[in-house]
């Protein structure tokens, strides 16, 4: 039976603008849907460069205005991969224009500005879904299997961290295309709402609400040459992040991001601890889970490692056989495959744009009890 075609316009021709082609050029040899995405159009400011981007990757035309994509009855969703600033005024627009919508992460470049995106998707009734990938690494799916069937007992503690190196230099400026995530007018945030965001997402699906935080912040080098102006200017986002955290649950976390840790690229890590064992995960080998079971035999207690690649592991029935590694942008496919799924009828695929909220929420909260040094409560 013939596919449905979706038809797809994106906004932003950068990073996640190659990582969201490749998920929607890919899922559909891997996972038999009811719909097929087609790559229509890719809008950015330049004319040349969003012209490159479709011959490249394979869209049928290009805009350098993202205006365009709404107007445009061939598309039936807008991609936003965008920098933060342009989220919230794309996807409300998007949503009234009736078009589905997909974000990148984080929604907004606060919990305000996601608020209003939430209403703007939840008012026209449209499909949306946030882009945070690592919900659909196999070895973090296995988790949330385990803890759904109390596989762990009851849970003390959660700890993630994610470590870059990136922005070290006092040379790197701030704007511009790349280094846009140093200018707190586009980013709203530092590695709060950049890589703190992604741990956040994940702890909330595996453990539940956070009930409140305290944190603390740091910004490292002041000042910045800004990429457009050329002056020198004050620094305003976090360039370290580190908090305390009481889930509902009753269990803490620490959770702690950088881009200040010499060596480190990427080093996002979680491990949970319960009663009756403890789960680690690191980004770095994210096919394999390490996990302990206090309920073995005494003698054979100890951690074991897990290669996530059988058949009956999360989402690998879909790729190679048992022994073989997939990869960071098989998350993105495994993504786009589940909101795939749920148009054909399913539960929403999450996280939604409310779903999201909650994380901008506890950004939100993160940052307020950096300037206050007090506990401060995650709305909720």
């Amino acid at each position: 039976m013939a596919k449905k075609k979706l038809n797809i316009g994106l906004v932003g021709g950068g990073f996640m603008g190659r990582t969201h082609s490749n998920a929607f050029r890919q899922v559909s040899r891997f996972f038999d849907n009811e719909y097929e995405p087609v790559l229509k159009a890719v809008a950015t400011r330049s004319a040349k460069r969003a012209a490159d981007f479709a011959s490249n990757w394979g869209y049928d035309s290009s805009e350098s205005d993202w205006r365009r994509l709404l107007e445009r009855k061939d598309i039936d969703l807008i991609d936003i991969a965008s920098p933060n600033d342009t989220h919230a005024e794309i996807a409300i627009a998007a949503a009234q224009a009736g078009k589905m919508v997909m974000c990148e992460k984080p929604l907004g470049r606060s919990a305000s500005e996601a608020e209003r995106m939430v209403a703007a998707v939840e008012a026209a009734n449209v499909p949306n879904m946030v882009w945070y990938n690592y919900r659909r690494v196999p070895a973090i799916t296995l988790i949330k299997q385990m803890l759904d069937v109390g596989r762990l007992g009851r849970i003390f503690h959660y700890r993630a961290k994610f470590l870059q190196d990136w922005t070290i230099s006092a040379d790197v400026p701030q704007g511009g295309t790349g280094t846009w995530r140093l200018d707190a007018n586009i980013a709203g945030s530092g590695v709060t709402g950049d890589l703190l965001a992604h741990c956040i997402d994940t702890a909330l699906w595996l453990n539940g609400a956070i009930d409140s935080v305290t944190a603390a912040t740091e910004t490292f080098i002041k000042q910045r040459q800004h990429a457009h102006s050329g002056k020198v200017e004050e620094v305003k986002i976090d360039d370290a992040s580190a908090f305390l955290a009481r889930f509902e649950n009753g269990s803490l976390a620490t959770f702690e991001a950088t881009r200040y840790a010499r060596g480190h690229k990427a080093l996002y890590t979680l491990e949970i601890n319960g009663e009756r064992g403890s789960v680690a995960w690191d980004l770095h080998d994210l096919h394999r889970l390490a996990y302990f079971d206090h309920g073995e035999d005494g003698q054979l207690r100890g951690w074991r490692s897990i290669h996530i690649t059988d058949g009956d592991h999360p989402y690998m029935d879909r790729w190679w056989v048992p022994g073989l590694q997939i990869g960071y942008e098989h998350s993105f496919i495994h993504q786009v495959a589940d909101f795939l799924s749920s148009l054909a009828g399913e539960q929403p695929a999450a996280p939604t744009f409310r779903d999201a909220l909650q994380t901008d929420y506890v950004t939100d909260a993160v940052l307020a009890s950096a300037k206050s040094g007090r506990w401060e409560a995650v709305k909720g």
